[in-house]
């Protein structure tokens, strides 16, 4: 008969739910940076990327909620998803001024013909 070790005065530490802890912390989501890069991407070189990483960034940020803990990286995948809304936002706002500008050319060149 073998006999166990007595536990520690105070109980010990409380099981963790969410299985075994990881080194240093939660691994990050895969794609976490990806979408942080995109995000990047899309404010400095081509907004149309910005798109991509509101929607990635939106489902990537969903998938660390629900994770209860198991994946990280929320913070960049967060700012990545920021950056892809504000590039966005300057998408549209770049396309509307230049529908005005395209539209005043248009009754500049008519009135100018009459």
């Amino acid at each position: 008969m073998t006999q166990q070790p007595p536990p520690p005065p105070y109980g010990g530490p409380p099981p963790n739910p969410y299985g075994p802890p990881h080194a240093f912390g939660a691994p990050d989501h895969p794609q976490a940076t990806t979408v942080l890069v995109l995000g990047i991407l899309g404010l400095v070189l081509c907004q149309v990327l910005s798109i991509v990483a509101w929607v990635m960034g939106n489902r990537v940020v969903r998938e660390i909620d629900v994770s209860n803990g198991q994946l990280g990286g929320r913070s960049q995948a967060n700012a990545g998803r920021i950056c892809g809304i504000v590039g966005t936002a300057l998408m549209g706002l770049g396309l509307l001024i230049l529908l005005g500008v395209i539209v005043v050319a248009l009754i500049a060149a008519a009135g100018s013909t009459t």
